[in-house]
């Protein structure tokens, strides 16, 4: 069964970290470039960052500096460290595979399989 499960999320005071994994299963997940996103009530999903089957990285803009995406294939795992977390961090965050597109795109629409998300809370 090929799926995507995210776990790491909480509630976390502002300048605080979290640790988010992505573990896939049934598709070799190094060879694809996979990507974080995030999307908050009432606000459009936002592609956060993404990691190239060679480790080349790519973030948005609004967490440069502070977000750090990694993989390890043998896990089949991919990680999202995050660091001086701001409120407006505050969403539901979901790894996904990206099929389509230009290599190291953060558009949503460029990527198919996605996980159900884990719930990231940061407060002030």
């Amino acid at each position: 069964q090929v799926q995507l499960v995210e776990s790491g999320g909480g509630l976390v005071q502002s300048g605080g970290s979290l640790r988010l994994s992505c573990v896939t299963s049934g598709f070799i997940e190094d060879y694809y470039e996979m990507g974080w996103f995030r999307q908050a009530p009432g606000k459009e999903r936002e592609g956060v960052a993404c990691i190239g089957a060679a480790g080349t990285t790519v973030y948005a803009d609004s967490v440069r500096d502070r977000f750090i995406i990694s993989r390890d294939n043998a896990k089949a795992t991919v990680y999202l460290q995050m660091n001086s977390l701001k409120p407006e961090d505050t969403g539901n965050y979901y790894c996904a595979r990206r099929t389509h597109g230009y290599p190291f795109s953060l558009r949503a629409t460029d990527y198919d399989l996605r996980g159900q998300g884990t719930q990231v809370t940061v407060s002030s």
